[in-house]
């Protein structure tokens, strides 16, 4: 066994002894151009292979100066396959006396087969990190919900306050909005424009300021095909209207959807939770039923969509019972509401942010 490994440690070298890291110094890099992350144990160096990561540069950042284990078995169907493209990034391993953790343990760690009732289209071959990388630069999944700045859905004061972000506004005496009628302005602003000006505004400003130009030429290459599909029909006006009316259509059913399983949750910033702490804590689901499975698209089973990133929706179903029980095994809390209370609680948890903004605003 190496010794306490130097803050700036580079990679190891085949055969030699492993230098160990705390967690102290791990914490320092947690930078845009120097990131360590920790898997099993082992600490990385991925600064500069993040921006080649097929799920995103930004989905990587998120575990950045974390352990990354349980997201790490989550998101990857074949570990072995991954592992060797960590391999050249290793240059330590955590000190023998360091938790594998480096927060509090919410529940006991356990781990959910990721691949459970799992099919996949890919083999491995040369074209899987191609193909991967494909469907992960259209189709994002956030790894971090309800985490302000790593999780988009939550991030977005100053329009609205979520959580934590109501009390913080406050205290420094910030209103940009009425925020204790925000639950009223949300019907305005919310459900026809999230999708719309969250999605694709904020999302390409962000590719172009931070130059991520793998995630921009993918993004391109989707409004490139939708352009050449309408513009034949409908001209190009015609077809920008038809991309912003699909979009507003889209955003109402979006937001309704995907928030009544987030926004009554608890919103704020990083608690350093296991894996399935942090998922339970931040979701939950709507009574299932054959009208309300496909209306959501099975997005009604947000814990399992949450657990396994992977899965087809159209088993959560079949692993709900299980998951189910399994937190009643380990006394974690599984919440279930009726789909109206659901939607109504939305309103509610937007009320309650703005009139908790308000007293601080005016007390603190």
């Amino acid at each position: 066994m190496g010794g306490v490994g130097e803050p700036g440690g580079g990679p190891a070298q085949p055969g030699a002894p492993l230098p160990t890291f705390r967690w102290e110094q791990i914490r320092q890099h947690n930078l845009p151009d120097d990131k360590w992350l920790v898997i099993e144990r082992r600490v990385y160096d991925i600064s500069r292979w993040a921006q080649r990561h097929p799920g995103g540069s930004r989905l990587i950042g998120h575990h950045g100066a974390e352990d990354a284990t349980d997201a790490f078995r989550a998101f990857h169907q074949d570990l072995n396959f991954v592992r060797k493209f960590l391999q050249p990034l290793l240059i330590g391993e955590l000190a023998p006396e360091e938790p594998s953790h480096d927060g509090p343990q919410d529940a006991q760690s356990w781990c959910l087969q990721h691949d459970l009732g799992h099919t996949s289209v890919f083999r491995k071959s040369q074209w899987n990190h191609v193909a991967q990388q494909f469907v992960m630069g259209q189709l994002k999944h956030h790894a971090k919900p309800n985490i302000f700045h790593k999780d988009p859905d939550v991030t977005v004061a100053p329009v609205f306050l979520l959580g934590e972000s109501s009390v913080e506004y406050g205290r420094k005496k910030r209103r940009y909005l009425p925020y204790n009628h925000q639950h009223l302005y949300f019907f305005l602003i919310g459900p026809p424009l999230l999708t719309l000006v969250n999605f694709e505004v904020e999302n390409l400003a962000y590719m172009l300021v931070c130059m991520q130009w793998t995630d921009l030429l993918w993004a391109a290459s989707f409004y490139s095909r939708f352009l050449l599909c309408y513009t034949p029909f409908y001209g190009l006006p015609g077809a920008l209207l038809l991309f912003v009316a699909v979009r507003v259509l889209e955003s109402h059913w979006f937001v309704w959807i995907t928030q009544m399983n987030h926004i009554p949750k608890e919103i704020g910033h990083e608690k350093h939770r296991d894996w399935a702490s942090s998922q339970l804590s931040a979701t939950c689901n709507v009574e299932p039923s054959l009208f309300i499975d496909w209306f959501s698209g099975h997005l009604n089973f947000q814990i399992e969509h949450h657990l396994f990133p992977t899965m087809p929706r159209h088993n959560y179903r079949k692993v709900a019972p299980l998951v189910q029980a399994l937190c009643a095994k380990h006394g974690l809390s599984y919440e279930v509401k009726p789909f109206l209370t659901a939607l109504v609680d939305i309103v509610g948890s937007l009320k309650k942010s703005g009139d908790v903004w308000l007293e601080a605003y005016l007390h603190q």
